[in-house]
């Protein structure tokens, strides 16, 4: 049987042996899957072993997405830009390619919501690897403006720069943005986490047509219950279909299927997984 798991520090909470499970499930298909606790300071040695021990493939949650960036042989294109790796595959030459789903998660859940991103301007708050991550694939969907605002303005600017090869894309501080009529608002921090809610001016989300929080919750985000409160017309979504749709990315990473994502997400809502 095929192995597969996901290194985490925590690791307890995660959801994708249950995830993976139900995608092996719509193929008849018999594989293991297990949540590993990597050692803050061993995940290395933890990856090393795993594979040794006849591992395909591995997810890498927070805090090692930047190590596994590191650890990886060999870097896909989207790996490199977003400096962190979510997604480890052995190859045939023995070595570890590493890959990022993230931002390919988070584009085909906000077109499966029905956002329109060709030519969508986009305001992403945040600057931090959940954002670095999907800021390219935002650009390729065919966006024609990424706003990055950050709480430190010259890291947004700096994360700009990086970006501005392929688009247009400005960064600012969250009391400086340039009211540029989004239609979408993507929140990539954690503010979610703690219930918090973004230090900027209303006005920028008043008349945004789509919502998106990264963070996944049984209840609304805090993120959201913020926007609903200036705009009662724009769709709300949260992390769920990302979180999903990153890992039938990786399950395509690894095994050249491509699993029915809109099934596995209506299991959850509806507690069948």
């Amino acid at each position: 049987m095929d192995k597969y798991a996901v290194f985490g520090h925590p690791i307890k909470h995660s959801k994708s042996p249950m995830i993976h499970q139900a995608f092996a499930r719509q193929f008849d298909e018999q594989i293991s899957y297990e949540a590993i606790l990597a050692p803050l300071d061993g995940f290395k040695e933890s990856v090393a072993a795993f594979f040794a021990s006849s591992g395909k493939g591995a997810n890498v949650t927070l805090p090692f997405k930047e190590e596994a960036f590191r650890l990886a042989d060999k870097l896909t294109e989207r790996a490199k830009l977003a400096g962190a790796v979510n997604t480890l595959k052995r190859i045939e030459s023995g070595e570890l390619l590493g890959d990022n789903t993230d931002g390919a998660g988070l584009v085909a859940d906000l077109l499966r919501q029905g956002a329109q991103l060709d030519g969508a301007k986009i305001l992403l708050l945040g600057a931090g690897g959940a954002a670095r991550g999907c800021i390219f694939p935002l650009l390729q969907a065919g966006v024609s403006c990424i706003v990055i605002a950050n709480r430190t303005q010259g890291k947004a600017q700096t994360l700009a720069q990086e970006f501005s090869q392929f688009g247009d894309v400005v960064g600012c501080g969250l009391d400086n943005i340039n009211n540029a009529d989004f239609s979408v608002v993507i929140n990539s921090t954690s503010s979610s986490v703690t219930g918090e809610t973004p230090n900027i001016d209303p006005a920028h989300i008043q008349d945004c047509v789509f919502a998106y929080d990264m963070f996944y919750s049984d209840q609304q985000t805090s993120f959201l219950d913020w926007v609903a409160t200036y705009n009662s017309s724009a769709k709300l979504v949260d992390g769920l279909g990302m979180l999903i749709g990153q890992a039938a990315e990786a399950y395509y990473v690894w095994r050249d299927k491509y699993p029915d994502v809109t099934k596995v997400i209506n299991a959850f809502k509806q507690g069948s997984i």
